[in-house]
C-alpha cells in the first residue's frame, strides 16, 4: 500500500477512535504504536522509546506543575474572591461595571493560571452569582464568562503554548511573549463589547444601588492590595526571565513559590487545601505529558511516511494555493474542528502536518516568526473550540456549576457574540502579525 494512504488511514482511524469518547492520549497513542509496529515490526518499537526520551530531556515541561499549582493554590485559597471584591468596588458603580471588572479578572488571573478551566470556575462561581443577584443579564454575562476564561489559554503562563511549543519545537517564553498583545487586544474588545451592549440597553446590566456605591475611600485602597498580588507575582516570575537572569524553568519555581508563601502568611494554605492543590496538579501534569508523549509518537510515524512532503506537494505544487490561501484554510479547518474535539486533539492532529508547511509558506517573514506568529493563531482557533456547539468544553462546564434557571439553551445563546468577537481578533492578528512579534522581537532581539 502506498505510504500516503496508510498516512490517510491512520488519520481516519483515529479521528474514528476519538468519536467514541475515548481519552485523547490512549487513542493517539495506540493509532501511532499500531502503525509503527505494523511498518516496521519490533524496530518500531524505538519510536514510542524514542518519544519518551525526548519528552523526559524537554527541560521547559518542568514549567508545566509550577504554573498549575499556582492556578489551584489560587482557586483553592480564595484569592480570586478578593480580586472580584476589588473589582466590584472600583467598577460596580458603572452600567456594565461587574462584567468588565469579571474580564480584568480574566486577565490576572490568566497571568498567574495558564488554563481555561480554572478561570472558568471562579468566574461561575464568584462573579455570575454576583452579577444575576444584582440583575444582569444572564445571556450576556455567562458568554462574557466564558470568553473572559479562555484568555488563560492565550495570555502567559499559557499552558497550551507550552505543548504547541514542544510539538513545533519552538522557545517557550517568545510564544509567551507572542500571547501577550493579543491577549491584551482580545480583552479590549470584550471590554468594548460590553460598553456598547450596555449604553444601548442598560437594562442589560444596572449600576450598583446607592447603598453599594458607598464605599469609603480607605476601603477602596485596601481593596487594591488584592489586584497587586497577581500583578506583582506576574512581575517576579517573568522579569527575571526576561532579563535573563533567570531560566524559563526557575521564573516558573518563583511564581509558585511567592503564590504559595502568600497563601501560607494569610493563613489559607491548610492541609485539606495543600493535598487538593498537590493531586489536582499531578493529575493535569500527567495528563498533559501523556498527550505530549503520544503526539510525538505519532508526528514521529508521520514524519517517517512522508506525509509532511506529500502535503506540502498537494497545496504548494500541484493546487498552486496561495501562502495566504492555505493559511486561511488552516484556520478554518482548526474552528471546525473546534466545534467536536478539543485544543489537545487538534494540536495533535494537524501540528505534525501543519507546523513543518507553515516553515515553508512565504509569508514575508522568517520561518520561526511563521511559526511563532502561527502558534499565537492556533491558540486563538483553540479559545473559539470551548465555546463552540456542539462539544464545547466550556460550554458543559458552565452549566454544571451555573445555577439551575441558566439554561443550555442561554448558554449557547450568549456565545455568539463572543465567537464573532474571537473571529474578529483572529482575523487582526492574521493581518497584522506584528501584534504578536513586536514584544519577542524588541526582548529577544535586543
Amino acid at each position: 500500500m502506498d505510504y500516503n494512504y496508510i498516512a490517510l488511514v491512520m488519520f481516519g482511524g483515529m479521528v474514528i477512535l476519538l468519536l467514541t469518547g475515548q481519552r485523547v492520549f490512549a487513542v493517539i497513542g495506540f493509532v501511532a504504536a499500531l502503525a509503527a509496529l505494523a511498518l516496521w515490526g519490533t524496530g518500531g518499537s524505538a519510536i514510542p522509546f524514542t518519544s519518551t526520551i525526548k519528552l523526559m530531556n524537554w527541560y521547559p515541561m518542568l514549567t508545566l506543575p509550577m504554573f498549575v499549582w499556582m492556578g489551584y493554590v489560587m482557586s483553592e485559597t480564595r484569592m480570586a474572591d478578593d480580586l472580584y471584591r476589588m473589582f466590584h468596588v472600583w467598577f460596580g458603580p458603572i452600567p456594565g461595571g461587574l462584567a468588565i471588572g469579571t474580564i480584568l479578572l480574566m486577565v490576572l488571573i490568566s497571568a498567574m493560571n495558564g488554563l481555561s478551566v480554572a478561570g472558568l470556575a471562579i468566574g461561575a462561581t464568584i462573579a455570575l452569582p454576583e452579577m444575576l443577584k444584582r440583575g444582569y443579564d444572564k445571556v450576556l454575562i455567562t458568554g462574557v464568562i466564558q470568553g473572559g476564561s479562555s484568555l488563560g489559554i492565550l495570555i502567559p503562563p499559557s499552558v497550551v503554548l507550552v505543548l504547541y511549543a514542544m510539538i513545533a519545537r519552538q522557545p517557550v517564553g517568545q510564544l509567551w511573549l507572542a500571547g501577550v498583545f493579543p491577549g491584551l487586544l482580545m480583552a479590549g474588545v470584550f471590554i468594548l463589547y460590553i460598553i456598547i451592549r450596555c449604553l444601548a440597553n442598560p437594562g442589560l446590566a444596572p449600576p450598583l444601588d446607592a447603598e453599594e456605591r458607598n464605599v469609603p475611600w480607605s476601603e477602596k485602597l485596601r481593596l487594591l492590595s488584592a489586584g497587586i498580588l497577581p500583578v506583582g507575582i506576574f512581575v517576579a516570575m517573568m522579569g527575571p526571565f526576561i532579563y535573563g537572569w533567570a531560566s524559563l524553568v526557575e521564573a516558573s519555581v518563583i511564581g509558585a513559590t511567592i503564590a504559595t508563601l502568600v497563601a501560607v502568611l494569610r493563613g489559607r494554605m491548610t492541609k485539606r487545601v495543600f493535598e487538593s492543590c498537590a493531586v489536582q496538579t499531578l493529575g493535569v501534569s500527567a495528563m498533559f505529558m501523556w498527550i505530549i508523549l503520544a503526539a510525538l509518537a505519532f508526528g514521529a510515524v508521520f514524519d517517517g511516511l512522508g506525509a509532511v512532503k506529500a502535503l506540502e506537494q498537494v497545496f504548494l505544487q500541484d493546487l498552486g494555493l496561495s501562502p495566504w490561501t492555505i493559511l486561511i484554510l488552516m484556520q478554518l479547518s482548526f474552528l471546525v474542528m473546534g466545534m467536536f474535539l478539543d485544543d489537545t486533539a487538534m494540536l495533535v492532529i494537524v501540528a505534525p502536518l501543519y507546523v513543518p508547511l507553515v516553515a515553508k509558506l512565504d509569508l514575508g517573514m522568517s520561518p520561526q516568526d511563521a511559526l511563532i506568529w502561527y502558534g499565537v493563531l492556533y491558540t486563538i482557533t483553540c479559545q473559539i473550540a470551548y465555546i463552540t456547539p456542539p462539544f464545547g468544553y466550556n460550554l458543559f462546564l458552565m452549566r454544571a456549576m451555573a445555577p439551575d434557571h441558566v439554561t443550555l439553551a442561554d448558554i449557547y445563546r450568549s456565545i455568539g457574540p463572543i465567537v464573532i468577537l474571537m473571529i474578529l481578533t483572529l482575523i487582526i492578528v492574521m493581518a497584522f502579525p506584528e501584534i504578536a512579534l513586536w514584544l519577542p522581537h524588541q526582548i529577544y532581539g535586543s
